[in-house]
């Protein structure tokens, strides 16, 4: 992936999950992850879903330094200098091309557009890297404002497995 990891929104800076923050996270040690932020990281971060994959991040950036911006990205508020939320992929692409995409935004600060304007930003960031053509994202059929999300990026929706709904966005579609 393109080393220059960085994505500036009008609101929002995302930035790849390092090894140290990933690190931090897994212990728990709140003031370790806020210093090395620079932002403050507030206390219901630490109940989302996303937590319980940091030692497995944290496993995949120490085998292979390179899966860094494949990973969890977080999602800084510029004007609160806040954490509010997560962002990313499963690692690299597939063979062919394909990664898995998540994102969460604290309740906070959700139904402001905080969660499409993370996702649309790395979304277009991702589409830079030569290795990928498709991103796949999952979303629980009653969840209308993640499915917003995806229609307003123009992802198609190709499955449906009980109650959750597979999308696709094709590079050859964009």
């Amino acid at each position: 992936m393109n080393h220059n990891l960085h994505i500036t929104t009008q609101r929002l800076e995302l930035l790849p999950c390092s090894l140290e923050v990933a690190q931090a996270v897994v212990t728990r040690n709140k003031p370790q992850v806020e210093r090395l932020l620079g932002v403050r990281v507030p206390d219901d971060w630490y109940g989302s879903e996303v937590l319980d994959i940091f030692p497995m991040y944290a496993q995949m950036l120490i085998d292979d330094p390179s899966q860094l911006g494949w990973g969890v990205w977080l999602m800084i508020h510029i004007a609160d200098s806040t954490l509010i939320g997560d962002l990313g992929f499963l690692g690299k692409p597939d063979r062919i091309g394909t990664v898995k995409m998540g994102y969460e935004v604290l309740s906070a600060y959700r139904q402001q557009g905080f969660a499409f304007e993370a996702v649309e930003a790395l979304v277009n960031f991702a589409f830079t890297q030569p290795e990928l053509k498709r991103i796949i994202a999952h979303s629980p059929e009653d969840h209308v404002a993640s499915i917003r999300i995806l229609e307003k990026l123009e992802m198609q929706q190709i499955a449906k497995d009980e109650n959750l709904l597979e999308w696709e966005l094709k590079l050859e579609s964009r």
